[in-house]
């Protein structure tokens, strides 16, 4: 345990919570511009998933149109070569498209997303094999209505043999639509995963332009900007000094860009990095003793949230106009063991 005391005196008290504030409704602002970016976030276009859909059953109407032209030449007894067709055409219909297509787009919509996608590997199994049997029950009822209507020839003779063909009717249908279910999982699943890699992309990329926000919520450009130009100044009158302040500048970059990131730092690194911001204040005035800054205790391995103290001493040089006079800021930091008051 420890007990920080900063004692920053100034003219800024009374402004801190204006500064506060504003930086973080920045903060806020942005990061409801970039949710509601992520919500409304845009999926793979919508022509590129029909394409696929049309794909696919592009594809699965040719492999039953090669299954119809078969079919229709060993149409049984039936001689007629258009009554012959529309018998195939019927019973494929019935037989391999619409069981299919049941299920399909049951596996896609509602076994997909409620199941598996959840991880319920073992109510997918059980669940898809339901949704195959019941789409291969449709297609008998169908089948058998049509051969009841007349608009299919029984080419079994309805069971002339002494055994029924249903059950391995049914059983074939089952696994057809299981295979087409299967393929829409796997066109589901893609899709999906595709969704996912994009909106990851979209992440990463609002998360970097959240870290560079805060970043510039954090750093002040004014002092950035004139830092810059009194080094440039000096650079003419004192190389080695314009050298150091450089340098100075570049660790106070890579203090915000790196040691920020974790939730706490060592002390040690805080206050190193309010020193270097300092320093590179008091370019801005000839006066050395304009700024009183002194450190009390050891820092040791004790740990702070990363610029705890920054927005006040900020304000102090923001808001101290006066820089001809003797310790017009001063910050005194006071470390002890037991407990921690700032």
């Amino acid at each position: 345990m420890m007990k920080i005391f900063a004692d920053v005196k100034s003219v800024f008290a009374d402004n801190f919570s204006h500064f506060e504030g504003f930086t973080f409704c920045k903060i806020r602002k942005a990061n409801d511009f970039w949710f509601s970016q992520i919500g409304t976030f845009k999926v793979m276009k919508k022509s590129v998933v029909v394409l696929l859909h049309v794909g696919f059953w592009a594809c699965y109407l040719i492999l039953i149109a090669i299954m119809l032209g078969v079919y229709s030449r060993s149409g049984g007894n039936i001689s007629n070569p258009d009554s012959r067709v529309m018998n195939a055409f019927y019973s494929i219909f019935c037989f391999a498209f619409v069981p299919s297509f049941i299920s399909f787009y049951l596996f896609y919509f509602l076994l997909f997303p409620k199941y598996l996608q959840q991880k319920k590997f073992l109510l997918s199994i059980i669940y898809g094999f339901l949704i195959s049997l019941g789409a291969a029950i449709i297609g008998y009822i169908l089948i058998r209505y049509f051969i009841e209507t007349g608009r299919i020839s029984d080419m079994n003779e309805g069971g002339k043999k002494g055994r029924s063909t249903a059950f391995s009717v049914i059983l074939v249908i089952t696994f057809i639509s299981s295979i087409c279910g299967i393929v829409a999982l796997i066109l589901k699943g893609f899709i999906t995963w595709f969704n996912e890699i994009k909106l990851k992309e979209l992440l990463r990329e609002k998360n970097y332009e959240m870290e560079m926000s805060l970043i510039k919520s954090k750093l002040d450009p004014h002092l950035l900007f004139n830092t810059i130009n009194n080094i440039d100044a000096l650079i003419l009158k004192d190389a080695v000094a314009a050298s150091d302040y450089l340098n100075k500048l570049s660790d106070i970059m890579r203090f915000m860009l790196y040691e920020t990131k974790a939730d706490k730092i060592f002390l040690s690194k805080e206050i190193e990095y309010i020193d270097k911001y300092i320093a590179l204040q008091k370019i801005r005035t000839a006066n050395e003793n304009h700024v009183h800054f002194a450190v009390t205790g050891i820092p040791g391995n004790k740990l702070i949230a990363p610029m705890v103290f920054i927005p006040f001493i900020e304000n102090a040089f923001k808001h101290t106009n006066n820089k001809k006079l003797e310790n017009a800021i001063t910050i005194n930091i006071l470390i002890e063991d037991e407990s921690g008051k700032f």
